[in-house]
């Protein structure tokens, strides 16, 4: 499987992450995504679908990663 180059993600391993209003600092991006990953799994529903957002956020390299929904409208 194809992986994304280093070069290409955040180098910055630090992450934030809200999920129901609670803020949390992480050290270590991969401890992040390993969280959400399993929350994400184990959960179905809206629940999931918040683990979900963050996890893709994390995948993507977002150093603030949250489930609130943006109201641009």
């Amino acid at each position: 499987m194809l992986k994304t180059p280093e070069l290409a993600m955040n180098s910055d391993r630090k992450v934030t992450t809200v999920c129901y209003g609670k803020k949390q600092e992480w050290n270590d991006r991969e401890e992040a995504q390993a969280y959400f990953l399993e929350a994400m799994m184990n959960s179905d529903g809206a629940e999931h679908d918040r683990y979900s957002g963050i996890y893709i956020q994390l995948i993507h390299g977002l150093s603030y990663c949250t489930d609130e929904e943006d109201d641009d409208e």
